[in-house]
């Protein structure tokens, strides 16, 4: 029997990447768009990183129409940015989708395969040994990009080594960690000298990042939802201060910190009405 080609809503899925793949080659020819004529793999990849960051945002929102557009937009740059590698004959673009096709095949023996496994832990233990015999790795730390972030990073090397069961037991047995190194941060304080109070909020963040990591939180994601909540804030403290003729530079610290205490009680209330509103609809 001859498996039936999964469809969307519009229509095949194979017939649709395949349309962005044709509209990216117009664009790309000679007759296509001087903008994307001019793009090479370093600005591609700019914009890749852009819009994964906005992606990852849009899914976390829980708003559907805006993870489907964002993830669109993170298609549409790797299949640009595949395609600028086929132009060089380096590879196709079927080549980046074998790829991925075997790994996913081959790294899930218990899934397409005869092998049998039904906790998580196990199935990570085998991803692990696969992708080290593949690649020919010696550690399990090898093949972390330099370029991603190094909050992002923590969360990864904890993810690595817990694969192989070296890890805290429970988030609390973290947390512990995590107040170990704030004593030993407020030491470094007391005593002075750079070097040292810099390798204790290092160790501080590192063990932060592994808390958030046993809690199943992002913590790259974490810190920048945390920065525009504090951006969105402050932005109402210099909008208080502009109704009273003044900038932030001309007032003190108790009269800005009474407008930042009015805007979070504020956004707390519309928070507290959305959900009553929300609740009701249900």
């Amino acid at each position: 029997m001859k498996a039936r080609a999964r469809t969307s809503p519009r229509g095949p899925v194979g017939e649709k990447f395949e349309d962005l793949v044709r509209i990216l080659r117009t664009l790309r020819g000679e007759d296509g768009c001087p903008w994307d004529r001019a793009q090479d793999e370093r600005s591609i990849t700019d914009y890749l990183l852009e819009e994964t960051y906005e992606a990852a945002e849009a899914v976390l929102s829980g708003d559907p129409r805006a993870a489907a557009e964002e993830l669109g937009d993170v298609l549409l740059e790797v299949v640009f940015l595949a395609h600028l590698f086929e132009e060089k004959g380096a590879f196709a673009i079927a080549d980046v989708l074998d790829r991925a096709n075997d790994k996913m095949v081959r790294r899930h023996p218990h899934v397409f395969g005869g092998r049998r496994l039904v906790k998580a832990g196990e199935v990570m233990d085998v991803w692990q040994k696969r992708k080290l015999a593949e690649k020919a790795r010696r550690s399990v730390l090898d093949g972390l990009a330099g370029t991603t972030p190094a909050l992002l990073a923590a969360f990864q090397i904890g993810g690595r080594v817990s694969a192989v069961g070296f890890d805290w037991g429970e988030p609390l047995a973290a947390l512990e960690k995590v107040r170990e190194e704030i004593a030993e941060l407020e030491k470094a304080l007391a005593r002075g000298g750079r070097r040292a109070v810099a390798e204790e909020v290092g160790d501080l963040l590192f063990a932060l990042a592994n808390v958030a990591r046993l809690v199943k939180v992002n913590p790259e994601l974490a810190l920048r939802r945390a920065n525009a909540k504090f951006g969105r804030r402050f932005r109402g403290v210099e909008s208080g201060l502009k109704a009273r003729g003044k900038t932030p530079s001309q007032a003190d610290l108790p009269e800005m910190e009474g407008l930042w205490n009015a805007v979070k009680k504020k956004e707390r209330r519309g928070k507290r009405a959305a959900g009553r509103a929300g609740r009701r609809a249900a």
